[in-house]
């Protein structure tokens, strides 16, 4: 069933832009050089405030003459009266955060089993190979290719290369 987000349902957060705020708001929109997102968030809180002249539009009107969801100007609305102006213009905060898998000493062990000899009837190392020798000698539960792949990458190692290059 779909539902209409924000119908109804009144305003929490109310913008109300001091003098200084807009103006700097503008000058954000004026000069032109700043991201894309900082350009948009100032644009929905310059149409949200209350304290301009006139009437301040509704989310949905915002998000139609803007481009944007409802949820992300109900979100930088939000963000302004918590965090304040400067994070209100900032990117959306990630909703997930990944546990690495291999810690200081699991990425010292990959590397060194990474310049050792690769297996028997293999000339090097694979991902996949390292991220199962891995799990067999129980620096971690489970690891997955490209996780080694991107660890080997921070550290600018590569599987079955030498020390010098070649």
């Amino acid at each position: 069933m779909l539902r209409c987000l924000n119908k109804g349902t009144p305003k929490t957060h109310h913008v109300r832009l001091e003098r200084s705020e807009r103006a700097e708001l503008e000058a954000i929109l004026k000069r032109g050089r700043a991201a894309a997102h900082r350009q948009r968030h100032a644009r929905i809180l310059l149409k949200a405030d209350e304290n301009q002249e006139g009437v301040s539009m509704k989310d949905r009107e915002i998000a139609e003459a803007i481009d944007v969801s409802i949820p992300t100007v109900e979100r930088v609305r939000r963000i302004l009266m918590e965090d304040g102006l400067e994070r209100a213009l900032e990117r959306k905060d990630p909703d997930r955060h990944y546990q690495r898998k291999l810690d200081a000493k699991g990425e010292a062990q990959l590397i060194a089993l990474a310049c050792e000899d690769p297996p028997e009837a293999r000339q090097r190392w694979t991902l996949k190979l390292l991220a199962a020798k891995l799990v067999e000698l129980e620096v971690v539960e489970s690891i997955g290719s490209e996780a080694v792949r991107s660890t080997l990458k921070k550290m600018r190692s590569s599987p079955g290369k030498n020390g010098n290059g070649a």
